[in-house]
């Protein structure tokens, strides 16, 4: 007999998933931000709404989310993968240019926020250390909702993207002083009298909390950087999607739990990852493998924010919860934006970055929690600043478009008083040469001799080592699917040439990228005439057939050694070329 299922989870799990299908489509539909969709979705779907219909209507219970516990734990994974993409998308290199945004602008952010929200619950009568906690966690925005806004938006390498995720970098590392002021607040005199202990004590704690995250990140950037790729090359050779899956589901989660014994956040262990093997040549074909994992699981994260606001929480005192929500936007658009000009940030940047960050964040649900259950703040204190912290999240993907819609009047403006009205040339990409082989490389050194760009691609992870041994940009991934083309650059990539020695995967490769663009010109290496003719059936712009090339080449040297002039020569092998390719062009092979 088989054991009693738990339907429960099944039923959830089929809710979301259903969720899921409606939301995106719709809100694509309606081009609006997915984000807000699942939001909205978490809100109705979750137990202060639907679940507490269900008491007395039984049938809307199938429909709703009634259970936290599973919901927010893969929702954390959720913002897990999010923040190891965006670690995949910087390097060392690029992160030690940021540090004085980081350290400076972000730090400042997070010290003066705190202070400006904290001075503001205390004239509202809380005592100081409770005052001082509502400050420090309403001061930390949605990473989450920020990041994935941008992303959206394509907007992450953007001026305004640089700065809005080195803030949210240093309110991640801000997030452990954070916390430990909670426990100790919480163990202060009930009246909140943190007289009671000694500043020394609450000090020497802080330096030994940062220095174990210190020593964390470190331990964990030296062991990674020795053993990840050779790990990911080993991998590699067995050319086992599963296995690499695997790999790159066990570098994730085991790094996310290293920082979290440390006391550091699992997001922060993630990032660190992503940033691990941005400097391996493994970088995108471990984007595009983890892109569905992450879009799921932040689809949850999503509606798990969306299930902590209670409708009837928000009806109790509509006026204070919409002026709280008010301020606190505005408090934190006047402190970003007061600093970004002071770090000499153009207006549109300071607009655009003090918006998106205005918002409350995620780990305003843990910091309260903690300070609700170790008695720093009364339960009714607790649950109206979630309200708050939940209801600016809500708000984000609308202040993330008004900002956007500022900054681009802002840019607008200043271009015309500048005189220079007209926007600047897009910068051109580079070519993607697909395979790295002796065909491949010699491609690429012709190409770069030109004063070129290129990326070259390839699936044998030696050839690729070998590669940027040398110092050239090569990258191991399977250009046969289009999300790998894409992190390749494809969208603004002038040419693509196909140049492996597998038929069937360049036939793959070719409709990959003409599904993806027809406008780019795609020059593919092909075995003999039938598959020259398959290729230009697939969309290529031009094939070279290995046989055909070969006999010209041969008749060429021929007709030169019998006495032909050079010039006669060469247009006459043109012609014939011309000729030869002629059927192939229309898809069928030469007789």
């Amino acid at each position: 007999m088989p054991s009693p299922l738990d339907t429960g989870f099944y039923r959830e799990a089929l809710v979301f998933l259903g969720t899921a299908g409606v939301v995106i489509p719709l809100m694509a539909r309606m081009r609006v931000s997915p984000v807000l969709g699942f939001l909205v979705a978490g809100l109705v779907l979750g137990p202060h709404s639907l679940g507490r219909l269900a008491e007395s209507v039984p049938w809307l219970g199938y429909i709703a989310i009634t259970s936290h516990d599973t919901v927010d734990q893969l929702a954390e994974l959720g913002v897990v993968f999010l923040l190891f993409t965006i670690g995949l998308e910087l390097s060392f290199d690029r992160l030690w240019t940021m540090r004085r945004m980081v350290f400076g602008f972000g730090m400042l952010q997070v010290a003066l926020t705190t202070a400006a929200i904290g001075a503001t619950a205390w004239t509202f009568g809380n005592p100081f250390d409770a005052s001082l906690v509502i400050g420090a966690c309403l001061a930390l925005s949605s990473t989450a909702i920020v990041l994935q806004l941008l992303a959206e938006q394509r907007r992450l390498a953007s001026v305004a993207g640089r700065v809005i995720f080195a803030v949210l970098l240093a309110q991640d590392l801000a997030v452990v002083p954070i916390l430990f002021l909670v426990v100790v607040f919480s163990k202060a005199a009930p009246d909140g009298a943190v007289a009671a202990l000694a500043g020394q004590s609450v000090l020497l704690g802080l330096m030994l909390a940062l220095l174990q995250g210190a020593a964390a990140v470190t331990i964990i950037v030296g062991f990674g950087r020795a053993i990840l790729r050779p790990f990911f090359r080993l991998v590699a050779r067995t050319h086992n999607r599963e296995l690499f899956m695997a790999a790159i589901l066990f570098v994730v989660v085991g790094t996310s739990l290293l920082t979290h014994f440390a006391g550091l956040s699992m997001a922060l262990g993630a990032f660190l990852a992503g940033l691990l093997l941005s400097e391996t040549e493994f970088r995108r074909e471990v984007e595009v493998d983890i892109e569905p994992f992450k879009g799921m699981l932040l689809g949850l994260f999503f509606i798990s924010v969306g299930m902590r606001i209670d409708p009837l929480g928000v009806a109790r005192e509509p006026l204070l919860l919409g002026l709280s929500i008010l301020g606190m936007v505005f408090l934190k658009v006047a402190v970003v934006g007061g600093l970004a000009r002071l770090f000499r940030l153009s207006w549109p940047v300071a607009v655009e970055a003090s918006l998106l960050l205005a918002g409350g964040g995620e780990f305003a649900f843990l910091v309260l929690g903690l300070a609700g259950s170790g008695g720093l703040l009364p339960a009714d204190i607790e649950q109206f600043m979630l309200l708050v912290a939940s209801g600016t999240m809500m708000l984000t993907p609308f202040l993330a478009r008004l900002g956007r819609q500022a900054g681009r009047q802002a840019r607008r403006a200043a271009a015309m008083a500048d005189g220079h009205g007209e926007p600047a040339p897009a910068e051109v990409g580079r070519t993607i040469v697909v395979g790295y082989g002796r065909v491949g490389r010699l491609v690429c050194e012709l190409i770069e001799g030109e004063g070129r760009a290129f990326i070259a691609t390839d699936r044998n992870a030696d050839i690729v080592a070998s590669g940027r041994k040398a110092g050239e940009p090569v990258v191991y991934g399977d250009a046969t699917r289009r999300e790998f083309l894409r992190k390749c650059g494809l969208a603004d990539a002038p040419a693509v040439v196909v140049t492996m020695d597998d038929p069937i995967a360049a036939e793959h490769v070719v409709a990959a990228v003409r599904a993806e663009r027809t406008d780019v010109p795609v020059v593919a290496r092909a075995r003999d005439a039938a598959h020259a003719a398959r290729l230009f059936r697939l969309g290529a712009t031009d094939v070279v057939p290995e046989a055909l090339e070969a006999s010209l080449d041969l008749a060429s040297a021929a007709l030169q050694t019998l006495g032909g002039s050079r010039d006669e020569v060469h247009e006459t092998i043109r012609a014939k070329r011309e000729l030869l390719k002629a059927p192939l062009r229309a898809g069928r092979p030469a007789e």
